[in-house]
């Protein structure tokens, strides 16, 4: 058999350059542990999910991707698969249509996609297999069946950098595919800039880009420019047999800007450089959390969930730190601008857990919230509740106060109390101190309403956090009225059934009432009255209460974990049952830990340790997740639960209590000190908590050990 010389030579390069990446891997002391294809496969067993997926549908996975980023980075450079699933890669496709550079794993982002090509025929995309992809923190590899070039993909903040080894060097090509995104594409453009250069723009997130060759460009094709049907393709020159690059540049406010990023960020480094960049900016993060003793899939998940969480909010400024802000104006205010959080989600752990790792984006974040605050009349909120309040509060109640804390806390005070903004339904809250919903003849999955209940509890909760910030700036007025209404949440508990239930407007309870059905928008949020009943975090004392104490509180929690789940209750999002609680979604992540209000911390720990080691990394590779990441909220549950420690209350600056995974935690704070977790005995049933020698008062402790440092020793029986 013949083989050409140049094609050796590139296949030769191929392996000496996969061999050195997996060196590298090796030798990284925690980007090793992060597995980036977990919660990319589809969770589809019956038994899991809690029912039989319908004919027809496909599982959403945990719309996780494994593309290469950096922490909170403008740049996810990912393969995609599917255009309108998420993060737009599913483990069990087979065709790659592109690689895009923006991604959230939620339904919009995705763009700019582009595919390298040799010989193509329409429909463009090439076959892969899982057995030539690889992929870590900062990189991703597969091999293009279809087309016979290896890719390489590695980023920075704010730009992508690709690497092509085609072994046919003739009639090589990329396609910029500019007409597709997750975002609606209402028009594009690209245009050539010199010999090896284009620039261009996508709409739908209203995206930038610059990006230069190290080859030159016999021709730009365009089919429809700016059209739905449209797309373009760089055709090379032909002459060169080494690897193409392909450096791209990305900014939301000008394709100047986006040339900027490039040269500043990448310039004239080289692939290895920018990869071996990446891999130490996640070694140093990652090398916050330090454990001994666990297992090798619990290091695995731990690492994999501590990178998940520090993906989003996504970066949003220029390195000249110029953004488009929320009136579409180009301004600079001096710090970096962010994407919004997902608040109804993240507001729960991820947040608290971004500030503990990386103040300064948090701090950034806040500031970014408050522009779209000064800029529109409110701080942006997320699906139902007002979770800004609790990620702001809890921040600042942690010392994270560098911004301008007064005009925070007054756009907060106009979201909490002004119709028409940022609280739907928010003049009948303040008024009934409920929000009702229509009387529903016969209310289904998909019925749209008001969710009233899961408004009413969420609102209550965000009064609360308000009140906080109230309280410490010595606003007694609004702490007062704020702290009455923050039991509102009392109003939707029903005492004759023992559930938070929907109300109409006239105050009656709604009819007739099945508290296993989930609703997506009826009553409830995506959650049905099971799952909603245990949301007090501010207030779990007036919660046991309601149930009439210890022991009915302790009998319905009972229940919430082991009634069964009903096979014919469909509702996508609504899945992983334990009995009724779902951990699949969010609303009900805080009950586990419920136990601890009534003194029965083993309780909370046996449902814990069964979330920890059954409901994340599923399957015969442990690459399915038991729902939705929802940009690391599900990640950094398990993170702080496999830790030890949880934000049982986001806002309060404390943390609850549990068994950790793991012998000994190292956290090393972001002043410097370490916080050392111990954990003695062999059993996982907590019997003592010790903070610096001394034992512990309940089951809480404070922020301050993450500020100056501090040992925590859990003892088991």
């Amino acid at each position: 058999m013949r083989i050409h010389f140049r094609r050796l030579t590139a296949i030769v390069g191929v392996i000496l350059f996969t061999a050195m990446a997996v060196q590298s891997q090796q030798t990284s002391a925690y980007t090793k542990y992060v597995n980036t294809f977990i919660g990319t496969a589809p969770l589809t067993d019956p038994k899991v999910l809690g029912y039989e997926l319908p004919k027809g549908w496909r599982s959403w996975a945990g719309l996780t991707f494994p593309g290469s980023s950096l922490p909170n980075a403008m740049v996810q450079l990912s393969p995609m698969t599917e255009y309108g699933s998420g993060a737009g890669y599913e483990y069990e496709d087979s065709v790659i249509l592109g690689f895009t550079h923006t991604n959230k794993g939620h339904w919009n982002l995705c763009n700019i996609p582009i595919l390298p090509m040799t010989n193509p025929v329409a429909p463009y995309g090439s076959r892969f297999t899982h057995k030539k992809e690889t992929a870590a923190p900062g990189f991703y590899q597969v091999y293009l069946q279809d087309y016979n070039i290896d890719v390489q993909l590695t980023s920075t903040l704010r730009c992508g950098y690709h690497q092509y080894t085609y072994t046919n060097n003739a009639n090589r090509q990329i396609l910029f595919d500019l007409a597709r995104a997750n975002s609606r594409v209402s028009t594009w453009r690209i245009e050539q800039v010199g010999d090896s250069a284009v620039q261009g723009f996508q709409s739908g997130e209203n995206v930038y880009f610059y990006a230069t060759l190290n080859t030159k460009i016999d021709r730009l094709e365009k089919k429809d420019e700016g059209q739905r049907n449209g797309y373009a393709i760089l055709h090379l020159a032909n002459g060169s047999t080494k690897p193409v690059e392909l450096k791209i540049g990305l900014s939301f406010v000008s394709t100047g800007n986006a040339r900027q990023n490039l040269q500043q960020e990448i310039g004239n480094q080289s692939f290895v450089a920018i990869r071996k960049a990446a891999n130490q900016q996640w070694e140093t993060i990652l090398s916050s959390i330090q454990v001994k003793g666990g297992t090798p899939k619990q290091k695995e998940m731990l690492y994999s969930c501590l990178y998940r969480s520090l993906l989003w909010p996504a970066l949003r400024s220029d390195v000249n730190g110029e953004f488009t802000d929320a009136k579409r104006n180009v301004v600079n205010t001096g710090f970096r601008y962010y994407t919004e959080p997902s608040l109804w989600d993240t507001y729960r752990n991820k947040d608290v857990l971004l500030g503990l790792i990386t103040p300064q984006v948090t701090l950034d974040v806040i500031r970014s919230m408050k522009d779209v605050g000064d800029k529109k009349g409110f701080i942006p909120t997320f699906f139902h509740g007002d979770h800004g309040a609790s990620s702001i509060a809890g921040a600042y109640l942690r010392g994270i106060d560098q911004f301008d804390v007064k005009g925070t806390y007054e756009i907060l005070l106009k979201n909490a109390n002004t119709p028409g903004g940022a609280r739907p339904h928010i003049a009948e809250y303040i008024e009934k101190g409920y929000i009702s919903d229509p009387d529903v003849a016969n209310p289904h999955v998909e019925t749209k309403a008001n969710a009233g209940v899961s408004k009413t509890l969420e609102y209550s909760y965000d009064d609360y956090s308000v009140a906080q910030i109230a309280k410490k700036l010595g606003d007694t007025a609004n702490y007062r009225i704020l702290m009455a209404r923050s039991k509102n949440y009392q109003n939707m508990f029903d005492p004759s059934t023992r559930f938070m239930r929907g109300r109409l407007a006239n105050g009656n309870w709604i009819t007739p009432f099945d508290p296993q059905y989930p609703y997506y928008e009826y009553m409830y949020r995506e959650a049905n009255a099971w799952q909603v009943s245990f949301f007090a975090p501010h207030d779990m004392k007036g919660l046991v209460a309601l149930y009439g104490g210890p022991k009915g509180f302790e009998s319905k929690l009972d229940s919430l974990f082991t009634l069964p789940w009903n096979p014919k209750h469909i509702a996508r999002n609504v899945e992983t049952m334990i009995g009724q609680y779902c951990h699949g979604n969010q609303p009900d992540h805080e009950a586990p830990f419920a136990y601890y209000f009534i003194n029965k911390p083993e309780k909370s720990q046996k449902i814990i340790d069964t979330i920890l080691n059954s409901l994340y990394g599923i399957g015969e590779q442990g690459l399915e997740l038991s729902g939705m990441d929802d940009a690391g909220e599900m990640s950094a549950w398990y993170v702080f639960s496999a830790l030890g420690l949880y934000t049982f209350s986001a806002t309060d600056p404390e943390y609850l209590v549990t068994v950790p995974l793991f012998d000994e935690v190292k956290w090393k704070t972001s002043t410097g000190k370490w916080l050392t977790i111990t954990k003695t005995g062999k059993s996982r049933n907590l019997s003592n908590i010790k903070v610096n020698g001394k034992d512990n008062k309940g089951y809480f402790v404070s922020h301050d050990l993450f500020r100056h440092g501090g040992n925590i020793t859990i003892t088991t029986r």
